[in-house]
């Protein structure tokens, strides 16, 4: 029911305009809530409308069950704004956001400035609350007020912090930024429309005809096209900075190909200057010599006049982005002048002399006889669509100034795409104008007229009054074949024409001069290549690349200097075209890649459209000169060679990355569909490391047979609290995978919580892995101080071999004479770089205190050291304590830090004896073989050892070479070993026994109550019984100690097949003792077990 609110509303303010979309706040009293006792209905809720009336109200009845709900809400001193201050469409404010979702909650409504990156310029990043602090209780000593929780969660901040914000200054306040017209339609407009307008156009005209001339444009206007619409959907596709070209192509595809092809249109548009402002010295230099005013001599005359612009077009470009922004538009409209009185001097009646330069004005047979195409020697459709392609460039003349736009995303689209319509437009309507007024030849001569009784040769010219015939045998000046000036003719005012010709390369070599700075800006920002950095650095509010600027000016001066562009124009225009290439290719290949982020708010473009458009720009490129695109893309070639040789420190999400998961993914789901092959089977490692850095030899002897063949997985396994385990493995994941990047090392991390180290090994075993790669061999490090070590943690390393092969996976066990575990030394590694982090500041600091010590005195150097807790004292006990142990650390672990890189080196020449002792299905033989194909192991040769009958020695060892034969093992000696099973000698037996005596029950020496009372409280211990039944397994591993002393001591490594516990029958601590006394005194040594299934076959 609805509730009367006269009595009850405590906000009453009329609102502020009377269009307003206003909410007001009710405030539902007890007296209110009586009468809706027994009102069993549902609740009402009136939507609040746009209204003009002031006294509309946002009506909330509830059931009787919730008047406590808002009695807290109440008695929490919540008040609500008045509607001057209260916006409904507001969602971030404190009490709509309490009154909408609840009391002090520190979930985070959605906001833009979540979502930002940190470097945004735009609005700064803020952090909503992560899943930890809204999933954990909160902390018992945080006193949470109303809506304080939510304020902090929403980014409004603290009471007070609105009104000191909008006293600072607007960090955006005096940044010029341009819209659509005159940041990207003006500038593409003046870009495209070039010289080639002028004084090309009509000749192209003349030698393919009015039809193949429109499909010429209509040809060159496609590509552009395509790569207009790529554009405009990778502009689209997320907030675009500075950098145009470079920057959609780097974010697309990564650094590689931005960083190649950012380079070359950097210095494209750079010489670009300069080809324009030779354009434009050259014509001045026609009208200087046309009036004897040659100051030295036509090249010298460009060669002054262009350095004198070009000093000119930088100082427009230095002056800032608003006054270039002025001239472009000025050189707009002296274009458009220009091009409209060509269409007028089209209509203007011809006069004789027009006449007998080949203008008719608007003639049908004139039009007919154009019409088709009339190719000189040596010319034809490609050639000619060569020169006029270039006049169609230009499309990336808004893009390029990227960072200078006020909506990217909106005006890289329209602008661009309206300015190839706009002057596509154009140059057709030239094209068929001038074709349709101004014949082929013309010899200028007014007395050429046909008398009457000559004889017609069927010409259009022939049929208006004039003879050119003898053009046919000499060549004439005028016509469209042969006068480059027709439209100065035809048009209305020819100087018109030449302050077109003018506005054209003027404002092409500007926006190239603006372009070239901004690209190569935004290339030295992200650093990719190291040397340029220098020029990144931008200079006031526009944040202006004034060095970028100078570098532009001194190429583009150099080569004018040269003038010597001919060479050089059309690699230039490869390089624009290799760029055009790359942004087709772009939007195919993130379409192509499927990724949930690729999602362009300007749908109209197609992946197949786009990769067409790459393959006709690469076509093109070898059409217009064949060489040059050669050049180009053996420039681009190394410059992709070197990027990803230098690999920059960069993640921006390319599609590169998108494309690589989903091959990834495709290829795991297609192994997942084949049957494993023993042909194929490759050893795929779950090491247990813990952190890859604490334990490297053990990573390294285990990358070593992994390396570029087979899966290694770094696991760990936080054993602890969980709370504080799962906190720290989150907080270390990046850090770690990170390292063993950074190391080169081929493998991936993998941390899991547990309450004890053999869960969470379980959970590894099963867990590890995706569909066929999953892992089938465990590496282990051996427990060098399991006498030290309480039983559990025994039972837990044992634990995981049984575990391991109940998961029918392989076990390897390496023992190094210095243990694995290094963590001590890095903490001191770690210790020591904070001590020279601290001595270096301190010497800055006596640094700077001497050098302001007529000023500061000795007080000066107290102050600063007392910032950096130089001068607190340390007690000199303790300091002498620490001194003593650093000493101590430092010299035990010395041999410790030399073992743990024993497996980074290379081997020399030596041996890998292998005592394949039982039959595995291979894997103890197969680890060793993969080893010698290594760089650092392949001077090591293969011995095996097997055991056999001592009277049949030979018979075996020939048994087994045609054994290794079959598999293709090259081995160096086999030995077979007879006396395997006899007693091992007196001391080697002392010492076996002396080693497990503080592990033996001794039951038998006992009466039967306390051996049973010994058993229950040790079990963990070696009974009488169980020594007696395994007697003859001891005596074997004694023994075998005594062989590899023996054979293998001077060995570089030893791979030996791991003796198997039998589970509950064996106790932990004998085997362990039997893994100690197997491996006691020798090399480095891997205990290999593998699954008992075939991992080596020698069918084909």
């Amino acid at each position: 029911m609805s509730m009367n609110n006269s009595s009850n509303v405590f906000l009453d303010a009329a609102p502020t305009h009377p269009n307003r979309f206003q909410v007001n706040v009710i405030n539902e009293s007890h007296e209110s809530s009586a009468a809706a006792d027994g009102n069993h209905d549902p609740p009402h809720y009136e939507e609040t409308s746009f209204v003009d009336e002031a006294h509309n109200r946002l009506r909330i009845s509830f059931r009787p069950g919730n008047q406590e709900l808002y009695d807290n809400f109440l008695q929490n001193g919540e008040t609500a704004k008045t509607d001057a201050s209260f916006h409904a469409y507001d969602s971030h404010t404190n009490t709509y956001y309490l009154q909408t979702f609840g009391h002090n909650t520190m979930d985070a409504v959605p906001k833009i400035d979540y979502y930002r990156n940190t470097g945004s310029i735009s609005g700064v990043k803020m952090n909503r609350p992560s899943l930890y602090e809204i999933h954990e209780q909160l902390a018992k000593n945080v006193a949470v007020t109303p809506g304080s929780a939510d304020r902090v969660a929403n980014g409004d901040g603290m009471p007070g912090e609105e009104q000191s914000e909008n006293k600072e200054e607007d960090p955006n306040a005096g940044i010029v930024k341009f819209g659509w017209v005159k940041g990207v339609l003006v500038r593409c407009m003046l870009n495209i429309w070039g010289v080639m307008l002028f004084i090309r156009l009509s000749w192209i005209v003349g030698e393919a005809g009015i039809g193949l001339g429109v499909l010429i444009i209509l040809l060159s206007t496609m590509v552009t096209s395509i790569t207009g619409l790529s554009t405009s959907a990778i502009a689209t596709n997320g907030f675009v900075r500075g950098g145009g070209a470079y920057y959609l192509i780097s974010r697309s595809l990564g650094p590689e190909f931005g960083g190649s092809i950012g380079l070359i249109f950097a210095f494209a548009n750079a010489v670009a200057v300069a080809m324009y402002v030779v354009g434009f010295a050259e014509t001045v230099v026609d009208l200087l010599a046309e009036s004897n005013s040659i100051m030295v001599d036509k090249s010298n005359d460009i060669r002054i006049i262009g350095s004198i612009t070009v000093v000119i077009l930088l100082g427009i470009s230095v002056a800032g982005m608003e006054w270039e922004a002025k001239a472009q538009v000025i050189l707009l409209v002296i274009l458009l002048i220009a091009i409209a009185n060509f269409f007028i001097g089209t209509v203007i009646p011809s006069n004789q002399e027009k006449n007998s330069r080949g203008f008719f004005n608007y003639q049908a047979s004139i039009f007919a006889e154009n019409f088709g195409p009339s190719f000189t020697e040596g010319e034809g459709f490609f050639s000619v669509f060569a020169i006029f392609f270039p006049a169609a460039t230009g499309i990336l003349a808004g893009a390029n100034i990227s960072g200078d736009l006020e909506d990217p995303q909106d005006a890289i689209p329209r602008g661009t795409m309206l300015a190839i319509f706009i002057t596509t437009i154009a140059y057709l309507a030239v094209a068929i104008c001038v074709g349709a007024c101004v014949v082929r030849d013309a010899t200028g001569n007014v007395n050429d007229t046909i008398i009457s009784g000559m004889n017609c040769n069927g010409s259009a010219a022939c049929g208006l009054g004039y003879d050119f015939s003898r053009c046919l045998n000499q060549k004439c000046p005028y016509g469209l074949m042969n006068n480059f000036q027709v439209m100065s003719m035809v048009s209305g005012f020819a100087p018109l024409i030449t302050a077109g010709i003018f506005s054209a390369t003027l404002s092409s070599a500007l926006a190239s001069l603006v372009s070239a700075p901004k690209v190569f800006q935004a290339l030295c920002k992200d650093n990719i290549y190291k040397g340029l950095h220098f020029f990144a650095k931008g200079y006031g509010k526009n944040n202006e690349p004034l060095r970028g600027y100078i570098l532009t000016f001194v190429i583009a001066l150099a080569f004018i200097l040269i003038a010597e562009l001919n060479v050089i124009a059309p690699i230039i225009s490869n390089f624009f075209l290799a760029s055009y290439a790359l942004i087709n290719f772009s939007c195919f290949h993130a379409s192509y890649a499927k990724s949930p982020g690729w999602r362009p708010a300007y749908g109209i473009y197609n992946m197949w459209v786009s990769l067409s458009g790459a393959i006709l720009c690469c076509a093109v490129m070898f059409v217009i000169n064949w060489w040059a695109a050669v050049i180009t893309y053996v420039i681009e070639f190394f410059l992709y060679i070197y990027v990803t040789y230098k690999k920059p420190d960069v993640n921006w999400g390319s599609s590169t990355q998108a494309l690589s998961y989903v091959s990834a993914l495709d290829n795991a789901l297609e192994l997942t569909t084949v049957e494993d092959h023993v042909k194929n089977f490759r050893p795929q490692c779950i090491v247990l490391t813990g952190g890859p850095m604490t334990r490297p030899a053990l990573l390294d002897i285990t990358h070593a047979f992994t390396k570029n063949s087979g899966l290694c997985i770094c696991c760990e396994v936080y054993v602890g609290p969980r709370k504080e385990c799962v906190k720290e493995m989150n907080s270390s994941m990046v850090k770690k995978q990170a390292w063993l990047l950074k190391n080169k090392i081929k493998a991936f991390y993998a941390a899991v919580a547990a309450d004890c180290f053999r869960d969470g090994v379980r959970s590894l075993l099963q867990a590890s892995g995706l569909g066929r790669m999953k892992p089938n061999t465990m590496v282990i490090g051996f427990k060098k101080n399991w006498r030290k070590a309480p039983p559990a943690e025994i039972e837990n390393y044992v634990g995981i071999i049984h575990d391991a092969f109940d998961f029918e996976i392989g076990v390897v066990i390496v023992r190094i004479s210095q243990g694995f575990d290094i963590s001590q030394v890095l903490q001191v590694q770690d210790e020591l770089e904070k001590l020279e982090q601290e001595r270096l500041a301190l010497e800055a600091t006596i640094k700077d205190n001497e050098s302001e010590e007529g000023s500061r005195g000795i007080r000066g150097l107290f102050k600063k050291a007392g910032k950096l807790n130089i001068t607190k004292q340390v007690p000199k006990k303790d300091s002498g304590i620490n001194t003593i142990q650093s000493m101590h650390v430092g010299e035990f672990n010395q041999r410790l830090v030399e073992a743990s890189t024993q497996f980074k080196k290379k081997q020399g020449k030596g041996t890998i004896d292998v005592w394949w002792l039982f039959d595995d299905g291979g894997l103890t033989l197969l680890i060793p073989y993969i080893l010698t194909l290594r760089k650092k192991w392949k001077d090591c040769k293969l011995r095996i050892y097997v055991g056999g009958k001592i009277n049949r020695i030979e018979e075996e060892k020939i048994v087994m070479a045609s054994l290794l034969s079959k598999f293709r093992i090259k081995f160096a000696d086999i030995h077979i070993i007879g006396d395997i099973n006899i007693k091992p000698n007196k001391e080697s037996w002392k010492f076996f026994e002396e080693m497990i005596e503080p592990y033996r029950l001794h039951e038998s020496c006992k009466d039967l109550t306390t051996a049973e009372k010994l058993k229950r409280e040790t079990p963990w211990k070696i009974t009488d019984s169980e020594l007696e039944a395994f007697k003859e397994k001891s005596y074997r591993q004694v023994r075998l100690n005594e062989l590899l002393q023996e054979h293998s001591r001077a060995a570089n490594l030893i791979v030996l097949s791991l003796p198997v516990a039998r589970k509950a029958t064996i106790s932990d601590i004998l085997y362990m003792a039997w893994l100690e006394i197997l491996t006691k005194n020798l090399p480095p040594v891997l205990l290999v077990r593998g699954n008992h299934k075939n991992v080596l076959t020698f069918y084909s």
